[in-house]
């Protein structure tokens, strides 16, 4: 990746990014609220404009093959993701993602199924009264883990293919999804640049899978703390914790009370980034002592090489899932022990192609899963 590639993709995640990382609006936005009066024209062209509104898209284009039956093969076409950001005035703005993704049964059924589902992934207004206090309302990435929260559903902004397990669109691990209100900012630290979040709203739904948009299924809200700092002697670094609570219901089951403690450290550099989580989900059912849990991990490093192969970037993950056998809230959720290595290389400064193999471990006595998969990502 160029220089000026490079520039672009901290600058851009910082902008997608800003509503759950406490980051600051664009300079438009941060105008004073009862500006002087302009006395020329230039100066009134000059004013910002509201509202004001940046759509930014991504696509990619796949291809899988596995040694089992269990995933896609062959060309497969990724998310189509748009992300918007709108300045409202000068202390409110809007920011939304909205994805379409192909279907394995579109035009089966009756009335046939559509090819790709549509989904409302983030709508978020914010309101700013300062850096130190920023509140918001509407459908996030769930703010207690940091991948969940840096790279969302664009496949240009990360450098891997797939994303961890522990944090799998779709996966049942973590609530990767949250509906509710957000207070987050930053407290003067000398150089700490310690960030905050608190949050609450609806838990996981009926399907443990989703988000509660349509209003909690129970009357115990849940809760959310996200602490973390990004020293400033340490470019890229930072280094955090979080903890959520919830109580889930679904139909045929008794209530369960959840816990999950979360930690990372993340140090976000092309040479080297280095990726760590942990996390920790534990079920106590409502009304007993009996309590299961499910640990997972990953560690992923990567490292853009120097001139004149700076245009490739080769990866490696290694993750890893336990869950009790007891636990039914996770019932059907496979143990894993995994890898991926790859490569990605920047064909442009919009544009880049990724290969990876898998080799995943997910049932005792059985033999990996070995898979390789290739991309083709972009942004516009």
């Amino acid at each position: 990746m160029t220089d000026q590639s490079h520039t672009r993709f901290i600058v851009y995640v910082s902008l997608v990014s800003m509503l759950c990382l406490g980051t600051a609006w664009p300079a438009a936005a941060q105008q004073p609220a009862h500006p002087a009066p302009p006395d020329d024209q230039a100066a009134r062209e000059a004013l910002p404009v509201y509202p004001s509104l940046h759509i930014a898209g991504f696509g990619d284009v796949n291809f899988a093959a596995q040694n089992r039956n269990d995933g896609p093969r062959g060309f497969t076409e990724g998310q189509f993701t748009l992300h918007m950001v709108s300045a409202l005035s000068p202390r409110i703005a809007f920011f939304g993602e909205v994805t379409f993704t192909p279907r394995l049964d579109g035009g089966t059924g009756n009335p046939p199924a559509t090819g790709f589902n549509a989904e409302v992934e983030r709508a978020i207004i914010r309101f700013d009264q300062s850096d130190a206090l920023k509140v918001s309302f509407g459908r996030y990435h769930t703010p207690i883990n940091w991948w969940n929260t840096a790279f969302h559903h664009g496949q240009w902004l990360q450098t891997s293919i797939g994303r961890p397990e522990l944090v799998q669109f779709g996966g049942r691990f973590i609530p990767v999804h949250f509906v509710g209100a957000l207070v987050e900012g930053v407290v003067p630290s000398g150089g700490l640049n310690i960030n905050y979040q608190a949050g609450i709203g609806n838990g996981r739904g009926s399907v443990i899978s989703r988000a509660g948009d349509a209003g909690d299924n129970n009357d115990v809200p849940a809760l959310l703390a996200n602490v973390f700092i990004k020293p400033d002697r340490l470019f890229g670094f930072q280094l955090g914790a979080s903890a959520y609570s919830d109580r889930i219901t679904t139909i045929g089951r008794p209530d369960y009370n959840e816990l999950i403690l979360a930690g990372h450290a993340v140090l976000q550099r092309e040479d080297p980034e280095i990726i760590a989580e942990i996390a920790d989900v534990r079920h106590t059912q409502v009304g007993t002592s009996l309590t299961t849990s499910g640990f997972a991990y990953y560690v992923q490093a990567a490292y853009r090489l120097p001139a004149p192969a700076r245009l490739w970037k080769p990866y490696f993950r290694f993750e890893h899932i336990a869950i009790d056998s007891d636990d039914v809230v996770f019932a059907g959720v496979p143990n894993l022990d995994g890898s991926i290595v790859g490569v990605r290389y920047d064909i442009s400064t919009y544009v880049c192609i990724k290969t990876e193999g898998r080799f995943l471990k997910r049932v005792d006595n059985q033999p990996r899963a070995n898979a390789w998969f290739s991309q083709i990502a972009f942004t516009f």
